[in-house]
């Protein structure tokens, strides 16, 4: 299991501690409401929308090391707009460990 990690934003900031903080603030900001908006788009079975939110999520799945994660969720927003929800289980431990990273950040 791939755990998520700063390393490509540190990479992005060539030291830049300020620009680390912002972009940090930015996912710590983003990601619960795109979170809870995902899990309301799939408690109401509207599933493109779930669909938009997964596409937002999944280039944080990236920029966290996540590419698995990020395979993932190209995968299950592909479903989703097929009305498939297969995904949805494996997709929603992957929101729950960003979530985890994130507080701890």
């Amino acid at each position: 299991m791939t755990i998520p990690n700063l390393d490509f934003i540190k990479e992005l900031s060539s030291g830049d501690w300020a620009f680390e903080q912002k972009f940090i603030q930015i996912l710590k900001q983003e990601f619960p409401l795109e979170l809870e908006e995902y899990q309301s788009h799939i408690d109401k079975a509207q599933f493109n929308e779930a669909a938009m939110n997964v596409h937002k999520i999944k280039h944080k799945l990236s920029i966290l090391g996540l590419m698995d994660d990020y395979e993932l969720a190209i995968k299950h927003e592909e479903a989703l707009l097929n009305g498939d929800t297969q995904w949805k289980n494996d997709f929603y431990r992957t929101l729950e460990k960003v979530d985890e990273f994130i507080k701890t950040i």
